[in-house]
């Protein structure tokens, strides 16, 4: 086996104008004659996002997704890869990617066809996707894949992918404080908080009420969060609960989510009992 890697070649940039600005373009690659039919000569298999966790998006902050995947081709190629959408690929899809790193592809050969067991990254941006699009609230759910091969002299082919991954929207929990610090020992500590998630039609972080939020506690010397009890947020997304002051250490927060919705927890508070 040898390591191979490339930089962004012509046919990819290519596709880099797709996913920033290229409706025309989307159309064009997507509707040719012939683009969703299997070529039984090349296939795209083992595809991992995201290392097989859901995308968990904010607002207006690119982020990088790692995604691995091997295709196998009797044919030789100028170009591949695998691109990660909702809808149809008709022209009217939209490409969750704005753009791939260069990335690693291992070279191998055995039965009459070239393997390349590829590693790399997206570039993933919630205000900036195919066509000028932008994420929405309703992305929140299961996107499909692709695989595209170009081959030597402009041919290519497109395969719809079995392999489906999870956008989530960003959770935050802000102003998370345990006081008083510090406090006398059977005394009582009120801790606070307020649970945000990322709205992508206003592009802000909105109050997220009516969830279960755990308080979780570690005891100073210990690195082991142990859960404490489990409250709601009000209506506003406010946490606030009281506990007894026995043992110095920290105090956090712990958010799982949902199915739209990522986890969070926060850094954690210190207090000194006395």
């Amino acid at each position: 086996m040898t390591l191979r890697k490339r930089r962004l070649p012509a046919a990819r940039r290519a596709v880099t104008v797709l996913t920033t600005a290229g409706a025309a373009l989307a159309s064009t690659l997507f509707t040719a004659p012939g683009a969703h039919a299997a070529d039984s000569d090349i296939t795209f298999s083992n595809v991992v996002i995201n290392k097989g966790k859901p995308i968990v998006l904010g607002t207006g902050t690119q982020i990088e997704v790692p995604l691995t995947y091997t295709v196998k081709t009797k044919a030789k190629l100028d170009d591949w890869w695998v691109s990660v959408y909702r809808g149809t690929l008709d022209g009217s899809e939209t490409v969750l990617a704005n753009g791939w790193i260069q990335w690693n592809c291992r070279q191998s050969a055995a039965g009459g066809y070239t393997y390349y067991d590829c590693d790399e990254s997206l570039q993933v941006d919630p205000d900036q996707l195919a066509g000028s699009k932008k994420l929405v609230n309703s992305d929140a759910t299961i996107w499909k894949t692709s695989g595209t091969a170009i081959k030597i002299g402009g041919s290519y082919d497109t395969d719809l992918l079995s392999y489906t991954t999870r956008l989530k929207r960003a959770s935050v929990i802000a102003g998370a404080d345990a006081s008083p610090e510090p406090v006398t020992k059977s005394k009582p500590i009120t801790v606070k908080g307020t649970l945000k998630r990322a709205n992508w039609n206003t592009h802000r972080y909105d109050l997220y009420g009516a969830q279960k939020v755990t308080l979780q506690f570690k005891a100073a010397g210990t690195t082991t969060y142990t859960n404490v009890k489990t409250i709601s947020t009000t209506s506003a997304g406010a946490l606030q609960t009281t506990v007894t002051a026995v043992k110095d250490g920290t105090w956090r927060w712990y958010y799982a989510g949902n199915s739209v919705t990522g986890a969070y927890a926060t850094s954690g508070d210190y207090v000194d009992v006395r």
